[in-house]
């Protein structure tokens, strides 16, 4: 049996007790014989508060409606239903207390709306911004009179877990499903053949082809000029390889970069399960997190996903120099190695440099960061003084460093992609079609 809700006085009501401070001063100095008449009107104004408090009504039933499920960065709501009897209640506020991963602060509030026969409801909004799973600790109900001098309220345990998992809207977009849908029907697969490594047919030379993919012998056998067309590979492997570090841990548009890549890199391992090749994901800080089976089929790609929304946001400084040795060690074959990171200083991004050119040696690497927009505005911010010029120095200077760390991986044959958040998947599904067009990973 809940207790019962305790009388309390609202804003209104500390208004209306600070109102009648001075006249009771007043008074008193007025009419010094009447001076029982202040602490009366002190206590009728109380007597006000807690009857209205009283006429509030007596809360009967309160029920949080919650996704059990929710993309890391998508708008969500949580369902607020009250039911107040016997009174009439002026206005109805709800507060929750959650995981900070699910609300700003840990903490929201919500007005709620009167529906007729004592019913009210309203809607809190939800927009988490880390995945994991996250709590709804506790509710606080509160409801005022028709006057609005007292309130009664009432606390609720929840504990009511809500889980947080890597975007994917990409996938869901019309636009890739279109790509897709063209690519089963043949029409994106006709665009791809004649740029692989396994050949498919021969078919007339046209003007515009390759001339080196002619084939003399079999021209001179026809009297007619053929060319070779060739298909891209399938089963070629793929690795995503995410450095949860500090650096990967900062946000960018309100999300983290790491919770970014994951989302890009989830988009184009979708693609290229329906292309034929086999994904896997690998996780890394200051030791190896993750390293999951290869798989193919895109009905599995949900195990992706909830392998992904299991890397943790770490605060340590990553170790390129193990993680990416433990996954060449792991790998049997050649492979497409996808390095999501980013870098601060000269100093530990040498030490990436050097990681990746030892996979290089026997992989394909592909370096994928995010623009560092904040430095961008900073560098191209007009100078209005001395500490904003000095900002700028430092920052263009920032930025050089990051170009030459970019130059340095293309000199040694990684292919590096730079883009703001909202393209860097775009970028990277660009890249990985045209690698495989060109047969680059078998």
């Amino acid at each position: 049996m809940p207790a019962r809700p305790p009388l309390l006085p609202t804003a209104r009501a500390a208004l209306l007790l600070v109102a009648l401070a001075p006249l009771a001063v007043l008074l008193a100095a007025l009419a010094p014989e009447a001076w029982a008449a202040a602490p009366l009107l002190g206590l009728i104004a109380l007597l006000a508060i807690a009857g209205d408090a009283l006429a509030a009504g007596r809360l009967e039933r309160i029920e949080v409606t919650l996704l059990g499920d929710i993309e890391v960065g998508d708008e969500g709501a949580v369902g607020i239903s009250a039911k107040i009897a016997r009174g009439r209640a002026g206005r109805v506020d709800c507060a929750l207390a959650a995981d900070p991963r699910l609300l700003p602060g840990g903490r929201g509030e919500a007005a709620l709306v009167a529906q007729g026969g004592g019913q009210w409801l309203g809607a809190l909004a939800l927009c988490p911004t880390r995945r994991g799973t996250g709590v709804v600790e506790r509710v606080w109900l509160r409801w005022t009179g028709p006057l609005g001098l007292g309130a009664r309220q009432r606390a609720e345990e929840l504990d009511r877990a809500v889980r947080v998992w890597p975007n994917i809207a990409a996938v869901r977009s019309p636009a890739l499903q279109t790509f897709l849908r063209n690519s089963e029907l043949g029409l994106i697969a006709r665009r791809m053949r004649g740029e692989g490594s396994q050949f498919e047919a021969l078919a007339e030379y046209e003007p515009g082809m390759d001339r080196r993919r002619i084939d003399w012998k079999a021209s001179a056998r026809h009297a007619h000029l053929y060319a070779k067309e060739y298909e891209a590979e399938r089963n070629n492997q793929i690795v995503f390889a995410f450095d949860c570090g500090q650096a990967m841990c900062e946000p960018v548009a309100g999300l983290p970069r790491i919770d970014r890549a994951v989302s890009a890199a989830l988009t184009t391992a979708y693609v290229a399960m329906k292309g034929g090749d086999r994904v896997a994901l690998f996780g890394f800080a200051a030791r190896p997190q993750l390293f999951t089976p290869f798989v193919s089929d895109t009905r599995d790609f949900r195990r992706l996903q909830m392998a992904a929304a299991g890397l943790d946001y770490t605060r340590q400084e990553p170790n390129f120099t193990l993680a990416l040795a433990t996954l060449a060690g792991r790998l049997a074959r050649r492979s497409l190695i996808v390095v999501f990171s980013d870098f601060t200083d000269p100093t530990s991004a040498e030490l990436m440099i050097e990681s990746i050119g030892r996979l290089t040696e026997r992989h394909l690497v592909l370096f994928v960061t995010l623009t560092d927009e904040e430095l961008v505005d900073l560098a191209t911010a007009a100078p209005a003084g001395m500490p904003a010029l000095t900002r700028a120095v430092t920052a263009d200077a920032l930025l050089r460093q990051r170009a030459l760390v970019l130059s340095r991986l293309r000199q040694i044959g990684v292919d590096a992609i730079e883009a703001p958040y909202d393209r860097i998947g775009t970028r990277l599904l660009d890249s990985y079609l045209s690698i495989k067009r060109k047969g680059a990973i078998g």
